[in-house]
């Protein structure tokens, strides 16, 4: 379904096989030059978001600044090539 700005989630059916991953297609504008144009946003599943840093910080994730406030919910993250990434609070739950 789409949504009223325009973005539209694709994964499975609800209730088809638990928690499965799910990709959120949104317009932008305009490009950022030399940033990735695949946003990828990470909702763990069986930990909770502070056990999921310290597993994705451990595997080589490190903190990355996009202007955030210290206020959101998520974390702004980067893998080891600088492709950044959010993790998010859970968002799904298992079945």
């Amino acid at each position: 379904d789409q949504e009223e700005d325009g973005s539209l989630e694709i994964g499975p059916r609800e209730g088809f096989g638990g928690a499965q991953p799910t990709i959120i297609l949104s317009a932008r504008d305009e490009p950022e030059p030399g940033k990735s144009r695949l946003h990828i946003d990470v909702s763990p599943v069986g930990m909770d978001q502070d056990a999921e840093l310290e597993r994705l910080l451990k595997l080589g994730a490190r903190p990355a600044d996009v202007g955030q406030t210290g206020e959101e919910n998520w974390h702004v993250l980067a893998d080891p090539e600088g492709n950044e990434f959010c993790l998010l609070r859970r968002r799904l739950n298992p079945l």
